[in-house]
């Protein structure tokens, strides 16, 4: 039994990153032979990118994907740790699981991901769930093969590393879409903002080497992708725990350069956006005009207290130098009720909101997550008033959402169709600044990108028809 160790999980250190090449063993490729899996995925879009790393090392170990967990012979939650709502999902799943196992004890039943890697999730789980038979972290998924392998021969299998973490290159992936694709440019993160778990759960952050990374996208390009997303924490800051001459800008360069249709990159952090970024997505048409630029707070003092390194001032300056970007679209992140947080605080934040007026944002009342500073400060506001402060900022964002997205009426916008709508006779997909469109059109359209004329807007998405 490995069990997790936030002590460790902060430790950074000045050791090179070890780069490895995933492989799996002859032995490993018919443990799933006649076995079903289901996995189900919380959190965000690195997350996402796990399960499908983690369905395809299934799936050369012969496991067979189902959608309906009731039938699987193997069932994995893969697990967020931002918010204390996604815990309490987790664990109520967990309860179902259990309800099941004891109808069909055979069912083998794990949990991964960032919750796997909290000290205190561990031990809940020894604690109240001791039946589950495995359980793995952020830093081995490519060891599932030899995991498995123990379980299936009657072992438990606790194994949680709290590392700084190494790069593991061609794990292989079953992508969730045959259009728009993944690819993970760095992993962890450095920043240690007081209330995010993420730098403990994720650990030291390392970059991909860039070829490695445009190797991928050239692959994928060739695999008849469309669109590709480069992710991590924090993407703008890659490349600097390399000892190479390049960073984001150059690699944001190189991706446009493989002339594949379209790239994004996400999330990116005030601190680390340069002026060359700027300028590289303007000189390609192929970057698409869309940047996420978490705000989480407008006022300095409550910036502090996050450790967010940059002030309202300077967050507005970048964001004014972001808006020179021909039809820029940019979205955001919003904590209400931050420890402290007092009216005239939460009021400069819709000060913020009223200057940036961006085209949506996540908002959320402040989770606090054990073993972060944030966790450990006095929050003595009401829950009754943090809602009340989280709903008036849900009003401004939605009015400003649908202000924004009225421009687009009688427009004709560049849609990637990526599948049906939940509209009838209709295709869905996503134009280069990134808005939800639903389009009346054949399902040959699938996978294509067309002009689409728009001919009605809400808040959340637009309608539209293809051009002739």
């Amino acid at each position: 039994m490995l069990k997790p160790c936030l002590k460790e999980a902060k430790v950074r250190t000045d050791k090179p990153i070890t780069f490895k090449e995933y492989k799996i063993e002859q032995k490993y490729k018919n443990l799933g032979k006649n076995k079903k899996y289901f996995i189900k995925t919380y959190g965000c879009q690195m997350n996402e990118h796990d399960s499908e790393n983690i369905k395809a090392i299934l799936e050369q170990m012969n496991f067979s994907e189902i959608k309906e967990m009731e039938k699987a012979d193997l069932i994995l939650l893969n697990t967020c740790a931002i918010r204390e709502n996604a815990h309490n999902k987790v664990f109520g799943m967990i309860g179902r699981i259990k309800h099941l196992k004891e109808t069909k004890p055979n069912i083998v039943a794990g949990i991964c991901g960032c919750m796997a890697q909290e000290e205190i999730v561990i031990d809940e789980i020894l604690t109240k769930y001791n039946w589950l038979n495995l359980v793995f972290g952020t830093h081995n998924i490519d060891n599932l093969p030899t995991l498995l392998y123990n379980v299936y021969n009657g072992q438990k299998q606790i194994e949680v590393y709290s590392i700084e973490g190494d790069v593991i290159e061609n794990i292989p992936a079953k992508r969730d879409s045959k259009y728009k694709a993944w690819v993970n440019i760095m992993y962890g993160c450095d920043k240690f903002c007081t209330y995010c778990i993420v730098p403990y759960t994720r650990g030291r952050q390392r970059s991909r080497k860039m070829e490695e990374i445009i190797k991928e996208i050239n692959d994928l390009k060739e695999e008849g992708y469309k669109e590709i997303t480069l992710l991590g924490q924090n993407v703008n800051a890659y490349g600097k725990d390399l000892k190479e001459d390049y960073d984001m800008s150059d690699l944001l360069e190189k991706a446009a350069k493989t002339n594949i249709p379209r790239v994004r990159f996400i999330t990116s952090h005030p601190w680390d956006f340069t002026d060359k970024m700027i300028e590289i997505i303007k000189k390609y048409d192929n970057i698409m005009p869309y940047i996420h630029l978490p705000l989480q707070s407008g006022s300095n003092r409550i910036l502090k207290l996050m450790g967010r390194r940059y002030t309202k001032e300077s967050y507005l300056e970048l964001f004014n130098k972001l808006k020179t970007i021909p039809n820029v679209s940019i979205t955001t992140d919003i904590i209400v009720g931050f420890p402290g947080e007092t009216e005239e605080d939460f009021n400069e934040t819709l000060d913020v909101v009223n200057i940036c007026k961006y085209d949506s944002a996540f908002t959320f009342i402040f989770s606090a997550r054990e073993g972060t500073p944030a966790a450990k400060m006095k929050d003595d506001t009401p829950l009754e008033i943090k809602e009340q402060r989280l709903y008036k900022l849900n009003e401004l964002v939605n009015k400003y959402a649908k202000e924004n997205n009225d421009k687009y009426l009688n427009k004709e916008v560049l849609v990637l169709l990526e599948g049906k709508s939940n509209k009838e006779n209709s295709l869905m997909g996503y134009t280069e600044t990134m808005k939800l469109v639903n389009v009346k059109a054949s399902d040959k359209y699938i996978g294509q990108i067309v002009k689409v004329k728009i001919t009605d807007v809400k808040t959340w998405s637009l309608d539209g028809v293809i051009c002739n």
